[in-house]
């Protein structure tokens, strides 16, 4: 049955108020135009929808029943209504973020509590996976932007990526190797240490191997695992040397743990950032967020 929703609010409001006058005021419409959109209504319906022999109508046993479901819809439209100015204004909503632990960890945590401080009615759910797989998430909607480690290569079409921090990787040690701390060494000089690197398919890796092609050596991890804090811990031990970011490094090497050992070839800075969906509109939360970031665009590859 094709009915105009027009005629729905109408007999809404004359339901509601018991009054055609006060449903005309109410919608800025002469009391006339009223009437003509209820026996509009009737009519289709193939039924009477109010009594009009007093002064305030009443409802017929089949008004009643439309009334409950009309009641309801109407109410459902102002919760929406209601709900979107909640969003709008910040006082509710989602944010959906892909992002690794060790960014997390790492980087993300103080704007997380920044941003749940100042906008407590917003839901922050975090999606943990690894760069590449982040950028999947965003590729098929299932996150509103992703916090990464930026790829060499950034040239996907529908994508726009962002630098937010440097990141400085470095080689750690523990103990057991205390005999080359301030020690010069060469890369190929880790050929008689255990190398300790994040598994494949990882942004840090595809870095760890690019770096190893530019000073044309062919060296192979001893291990290789999902998780920094995993290999510093391993490198505590006494397990060999790990790749990492050195803000990963930073506490344990305060603490004496582990040391940064000495590279002579330089490690060039590469990039922290965020991904977003050219053709998927952040809501104002997801904006605010990526606001408080201060982020950068990244116009080529990694810098």
């Amino acid at each position: 049955m094709d009915i105009n929703f027009e005629l729905y609010k109408v007999f809404y409001f004359v339901a509601y108020k018991k009054s055609f006058s006060a449903a005309a005021n109410k919608l800025f419409i002469s009391q006339s135009a009223v009437s003509q959109s209820i026996r509009q209504l009737e009519h289709k319906l193939g039924c009477p929808l109010f009594f009009r022999n007093t002064k305030k109508v009443k409802l017929t046993h089949e008004g009643q029943a439309l009334f409950t479901y009309i009641e309801q819809a109407f109410n459902f439209i102002k919760t929406g209504e209601k709900r979107l100015e909640d969003m709008s204004s910040l006082v509710s909503g989602e944010i959906k973020i892909g992002a690794s632990d060790t960014i997390c960890k790492y980087y993300l945590m103080p704007y997380f509590k920044s941003f749940n401080e100042k906008y407590p009615g917003i839901k922050i759910k975090v999606t943990n996976r690894t760069s590449p797989k982040c950028i999947d998430l965003l590729k098929n909607g299932s996150v509103d932007f992703s916090v990464i480690n930026i790829p060499q290569n950034t040239d996907i079409p529908q994508l726009s990526f962002a630098k937010s921090r440097a990141v400085r990787d470095v080689f750690v040690a523990g103990a057991n190797y205390s005999h080359l701390k301030g020690k010069a060494l060469s890369i190929k000089d880790l050929r008689e240490i255990p190398l300790l690197v994040l598994e494949k398919n990882t942004i840090t890796r595809e870095y760890f191997d690019s770096l190893l092609e530019v000073y044309g050596l062919d060296l192979v991890p001893d291990i290789e695992l999902g998780s920094i804090d995993v290999l510093l811990d391993m490198a505590k031990i006494g397990l060999g040397a790990a790749f990492v970011p050195d803000v990963c490094a930073e506490a344990a090497a305060s603490r004496g743990e582990i040391f940064v050992l000495d590279i002579k070839e330089k490690i060039p800075e590469r990039y922290m950032g965020t991904v977003t969906h050219k053709n998927i509109p952040l809501s104002l939360a997801a904006a605010k967020f990526l606001e408080m970031l201060g982020e950068n665009p990244v116009t080529g590859g990694m810098m």
